[in-house]
């Protein structure tokens, strides 16, 4: 299987090497098209000069012989070329070597050739000139005419195509080496680039792998320097991992707790059923233990059941409004009250009522706000001291409802206040079960009451602890 940095490099070098190639193959065609444009266009040029030089030839006594053919060797050696002059029926007449010995001397070009340069005006072409060469020229030819437009004759000049071969030949090699450079470089600067970019993504399976074995402190190295997308990516990677241990972290704890909150009613449950069964416990005082043992079981229940509502809550992210309806506040924040009083008479409580005259009604889900005010009244009177005073108050400030339930028992240590509606947290981790204080009740308040889009805080001092929720207000 490949890796990344191994795809990223391959997939590099290949397009390179692509356009490399692609832009050398155009470069060659426009260059051999360049060349051949240029080498006909001149070559033909000098063959016009060169016919009307030779129309004088054919005329008597206006230019000599070898006059003639010291003209034409200059005007061919100066262009590079082959000149030779031809009758009409293709014989050879004059070359531009023959001063120097002529090795075209009785040779004939195609009539067909001829008859083409006659009847066209000039050819301008590439190839094998049979009659003459033995090997690819280029090949300008125009006819030479008589003062009175008659044909006598034509003139070709030709050149090697081996010189445009070698000029390509060169430039050629001179790319190839230019482009080896190039690739090189570019090999290099990518594997630098390349390796650069997949080490953050090395760390992130490194991560990934510690947290599979356990190790949820890994975290990726945010580099300035990397693109954005890398870093964004990063930056998600380390959220995420940060949520995924306080996840971890709570699950742990939260295991503890349940652990915890069940151990002490079981232990107690199994001791005196074990003891009744066995007859250590004397049957006169066995009703008073199952009655123990009746308490616990029922307060195992009523864990079961706020663990149950917990769920219920957490799969559900609020409250729709179908599931709202329009309700007294002050008539339910009552009815909850009076559901007290045995309690309340109890412990001598002092209550202190603050409700608007007029009926103040709310839009919420009213099983919710009951449940609310049920755990908040119960932790305010279980906490209340002795002969202590209970306060409700309902008020509509600016359409917001403000309930806020208070008591004047042990005040809530400052630094504990911002974990109170945190799922099992106890300001006394070991103080006895008979007094529960603050555990799942408050998160599942704080829950309940998030639900509605609202919120609740809680303000504590010395004999005065007091927790406050806020609703919509409603016509």
């Amino acid at each position: 299987m490949r890796s990344y940095f191994s795809r990223i490099f391959v997939l590099g070098t290949l397009l390179l090497l692509a356009t490399l190639i692609i832009v050398g193959s155009f470069f060659h065609i426009i260059v051999r098209s360049y060349l051949n444009d240029t080498t006909l266009a001149e070559l033909k040029t000098n063959s016009n000069t060169i016919a009307r030089l030779a129309s004088a030839y054919f005329m008597e006594d206006e230019m000599s012989g070898h006059d003639f053919l010291v003209n034409i060797s200059v005007a061919a050696s100066v262009s590079g070329a082959d000149a030779v002059i031809c009758d009409t029926k293709g014989r050879l007449l004059l070359c531009s070597d023959a001063p120097m010995g002529c090795i075209h001397q009785g040779r004939q070009v195609s009539e067909a050739f001829v008859e083409r340069v006659l009847l066209t005006g000039s050819v301008a072409d590439t190839g094998v000139l049979s009659g003459l060469y033995e090997t690819p020229r280029y090949v300008v030819s125009v006819p030479v005419l008589a003062d009175n437009g008659t044909p006598v004759g034509i003139v070709i000049l030709s050149a090697p195509l081996s010189e445009t071969s070698r000029v390509l030949t060169r430039l050629s090699n001179f790319y190839i080496y230019i482009s080896g450079i190039t690739i090189v470089g570019a090999l290099l600067i990518m594997l630098i680039l390349v390796r650069k970019q997949s080490t953050p993504l090395k760390e992130m399976v490194n991560a990934a792998v510690a947290f599979g074995h356990g190790d949820m402190s890994a975290r990726i190295r945010v580099n300035k320097y990397d693109p954005l997308e890398v870093q964004e990516m990063a930056i998600a990677f380390n959220n995420m991992a940060v949520s995924l241990e306080k996840m971890d972290a709570q699950r742990t704890e939260f295991v503890a707790n349940v652990s915890h909150e069940l151990k002490t009613p079981m232990t107690v449950i199994g001791g005196y059923v074990d003891g009744i069964l066995d007859g250590t416990i004397p049957p006169e005082k066995q009703e008073y233990y199952m009655q123990i043992v009746s308490h616990e079981t029922k307060r195992l229940s009523r864990l079961v059941r706020n663990m149950l509502e917990i769920s219920r809550m957490q799969a559900k992210e609020g409250f729709t409004e179908e599931e709202k309806l329009r309700f007294d506040i002050c008539e339910c924040a009552g009815q909850v009250l009076l559901s007290f009083e045995q309690r309340i008479v109890e412990k001598e409580l002092a209550v202190d009522v603050q409700f608007p005259e007029d009926p103040l009604y709310t839009m919420a889900n009213k099983d919710a706000i009951v449940q609310v005010l049920y755990n908040l009244v119960d932790n305010a009177v279980k906490f209340c001291k002795q002969g202590g005073q209970l306060r409700l108050t309902i008020t509509d400030t600016d359409g917001k409802i403000r309930i806020t339930v208070a008591n004047d028992g042990p005040a809530i240590p400052a630094e504990e206040l911002p974990f109170v509606f945190e799922r099992f947290h106890k300001l006394d981790k070991s103080r006895n079960r008979k007094q529960e204080g603050w555990g799942l009740g408050l998160y599942i308040v704080k829950t309940l009451v998030c639900g509605h889009g609202e919120d609740i805080s809680v303000t504590s001092r010395e004999d005065d602890t007091a927790f406050t929720f806020t609703l919509p207000s409603v016509i």
